[in-house]
């Protein structure tokens, strides 16, 4: 891919996420990583600044300064420490390729300081009963319902991300051994297990559902969307919110509520974290144990056997 040949903003942010793709990065990540950089180049214009040049650790400053004050169009609420940190970031690593690839003489954010993103605990968690009436919703809608259940049974079955369902062939999965080819982050493949319901409602789509939707360029694309195609992230999300809401719950991010649900179950039902992070494809143990703050089940059999206040009486006679 040819370099820019000028150091306006826009021509280099192409080019930097050009060279994402190029690396493997998801078309998920180079999304995020587009809409925070462009984000950061609009309130550059706002300042008359229009070149890669002019960033500097002073600049920075005040954006960090501009995004403590800035409240979000929807709800009206300020950035959480997570995403602050994140929109500085993908700045930091944009001028950082530009330095390396020859567009600027010094890498100007190199000693940047970044605010900590603090823990962030998994919430609005569903409970194994709220996924039942949830995997409900979809048998009213026919044949497209019929889809819609198997898409959710699986996020159910394996805990896996909409990024990696979406990208699910059909001889990723193995009837026989009850187990997923999952092809996860950082191009890394992991094999996850599947229950015997899960394996029923895959196998009921392949041979019923899904020839209903296939043609020719549908390839071996195991979850397709109505025109043909392999679903799309966002489009799975969607798809997975209608069914929460007709279900009676308003909670956002369906799709990973069902991984949330994945990691507590199991944890609470004894299983050992380290098997929890091979099958979420956690690179760490640090990330995986966010969920023991949130294995409610254990921590309230823990506090009722051991804790004072909750062996005694009530006190009140």
């Amino acid at each position: 891919m040819d370099k820019p040949t000028t150091k306006k903003f826009w021509p280099c942010v192409e080019y930097y996420l050009e060279l994402c793709l190029a690396k493997g990065q998801s078309s998920d990540t180079v999304r995020n990583k587009r809409g925070g950089i462009k984000k950061f180049v609009l309130w550059c214009h706002e300042q008359s600044l229009t070149s890669i040049e002019d960033v500097n650790l002073d600049l920075m400053d005040d954006y960090a300064a501009y995004l403590n004050s800035y409240r979000k169009m929807l709800d009206n609420e300020p950035l959480s420490a997570a995403q602050k940190r994140n929109l500085l970031t993908y700045v930091k690593t944009f001028i950082k390729y530009m330095y390396i690839k020859g567009m600027l003489i010094e890498n100007s954010l190199a000693d940047i300081e970044l605010p900590s993103k603090g823990q962030q605990i998994p919430k609005a968690l569903y409970s194994v009963e709220e996924i039942e009436a949830i995997l409900e919703q979809p048998l009213l809608f026919g044949v497209k319902g019929l889809r819609d259940r198997a898409i959710l049974e699986i996020f159910f079955a394996t805990g896996i991300r909409r990024g990696e369902l979406v990208k699910l062939n059909i001889d990723d999965i193995d009837f026989t051994g009850k187990m997923v080819r999952v092809h996860g982050k950082g191009n890394k493949e992991r094999l996850v297990p599947i229950s015997q319901r899960g394996c029923e409602w895959l196998a009921f789509y392949i041979g019923k559902i899904r020839p209903m939707f296939a043609f020719i360029s549908s390839g071996k694309a195991l979850f397709l969307a109505n025109n043909g195609k392999r679903y799309i992230p966002g489009k799975l999300s969607d798809m997975a919110s209608q069914y929460v809401k007709l279900a009676g719950f308003d909670r956002t991010g369906a799709c990973h509520l069902f991984r949330h649900n994945t990691a507590t179950t199991m944890l609470d039902n004894g299983a050992d974290l380290r098997h929890i992070q091979e099958i979420l494809g956690h690179a760490s143990i640090l990330t995986t144990q966010l969920y023991t703050h949130v294995s409610r089940k254990k921590l309230s059999e823990v506090y009722e056997a051991t804790h004072p206040s909750a062996e005694g009486g009530s006190g009140l006679f």
